[in-house]
């Protein structure tokens, strides 16, 4: 391990993604501008309303519960990373939260805008329950009463991560994000195993970034928990 101090700052720098969500605001004469996250390590991209929208037609169903699906997956991730200042002085392990931290919240922008954009929900109805009769209700505990996204963290789970400090804290917050990441990993897998899904041409591209750049990022994990046991 001895170049592990000089690989993960590296490997840290490549993760970085340039996104440019609310950067501008467009002139009266200008188009509305959709900003795509781009792959790890390259800037985003300026789509027109035409290659944003694609084809119009309705997206599939796997399509629009696998955006609903990852905006709560992504969440859970957020607030794992919200933890870490309180909880940890790893510097390093600090550096690679704030990135998944600022990644994942420009990626629920991003899952939110694609689906206003298509007349969708932004939030995954709970099964066997009437959306329409909710309006007005407190919906803030509903969340815990889903079924879990593949790789979140049952309730359990993070309510250790946040009891924890210091070198457990770290234990627990890498078994538990590579856990998580793998989630996302198998959610990419199903969409795109699914007839007829991912097809929207920015779905494809956007859920392709996640699964290069979650892949990256458990292999850093991975090498962060080795340096656990020298």
């Amino acid at each position: 391990m001895a170049d592990f101090a000089r690989f993960v700052p590296t490997a840290l720098l490549l993760l970085s993604t340039v996104t440019a969500f609310g950067q501008s605001g467009p002139s009266a004469s200008d188009s509305p501008k959709i900003i795509q996250p781009g792959a790890p390590g390259q800037p985003g991209k300026t789509l027109t309303p035409e290659t944003a929208a694609g084809p119009r037609r309705s997206p599939a169903k796997a399509d629009i519960e696998f955006m609903q699906g990852m905006i709560m997956h992504h969440s859970q991730a957020v607030e794992m990373t919200d933890l870490m200042p309180t909880h940890t002085r790893n510097k390093i392990l600090l550096a690679l939260g704030q990135k998944i931290n600022v990644s994942q919240t420009d990626e629920i922008g991003f899952m939110k805008q694609w689906l206003t954009e298509r007349g969708q929900k932004t939030e995954m109805p709970m099964a066997g329950m009437d959306m329409s009769n909710m309006k007005g209700m407190d919906m803030s505990h509903m969340h815990h009463e889903m079924p879990l996204m593949p790789g979140m963290l049952s309730p359990e789970q993070m309510k250790a991560l946040a009891k924890a400090k210091g070198a457990k804290f770290d234990h627990l917050f890498l078994t538990g994000m590579i856990q998580h990441h793998q989630g996302a990993l198998t959610m990419v897998e199903d969409l795109f195993d699914t007839p007829a899904a991912g097809q929207d041409a920015v779905l494809f591209d956007f859920a392709t970034d996640i699964d290069n750049t979650q892949l990256a990022e458990i292999k850093i994990m991975k090498a962060l928990l080795l340096k656990e046991k020298k």
